[in-house]
């Protein structure tokens, strides 16, 4: 049964002017530790591919942020959900500490996708009552 739906575009120009704002403090603030060692490999190789890596992840955080109803409220934090990737390269929702301990305690499970182009990110997230 679908507990949510959530999706997200964002600007990946807004991305890179915050993060040109604020620097690698507006990356931590929103990329998990593992989300954020990926960021600054992906960086250091490729500046843009890396404002895009962070452009889709925080895509994917509001999406899954409006699809199971909180919004950015506690238990829901841009650290605790973390968008990883399978060996196939499907993404996937890894979320830690109250967040996780809340979304299993109401028996959820949730699918994710996201996709990028020059100037946009998407992401679309459903979660399910299992």
């Amino acid at each position: 049964m679908i507990y949510g739906i959530g999706t997200d575009i964002c600007d990946v120009r807004r991305i890179r002017a915050s993060l040109a704002r604020h620097g690698e403090r507006f990356a931590h603030k929103i990329l998990s530790e593992a989300e954020y060692a990926t960021w600054q490999a992906r960086s250091a190789r490729w500046p843009e591919r890396g404002i895009r890596y962070l452009a889709t992840r925080f895509s994917a955080k509001e999406a899954f942020s409006k699809a199971i109803g909180l919004g950015m409220r506690m238990p829901m934090t841009w650290r605790a959900c973390e968008i990883s990737k399978l060996p196939s390269g499907q993404p996937v929702i890894v979320l830690h500490g109250e967040l996780k301990s809340w979304f299993e305690a109401r028996g959820l499970s949730a699918q994710v996708s996201v996709t990028d182009e020059s100037d946009y990110a998407a992401s679309f997230v459903v979660v399910e009552k299992n």
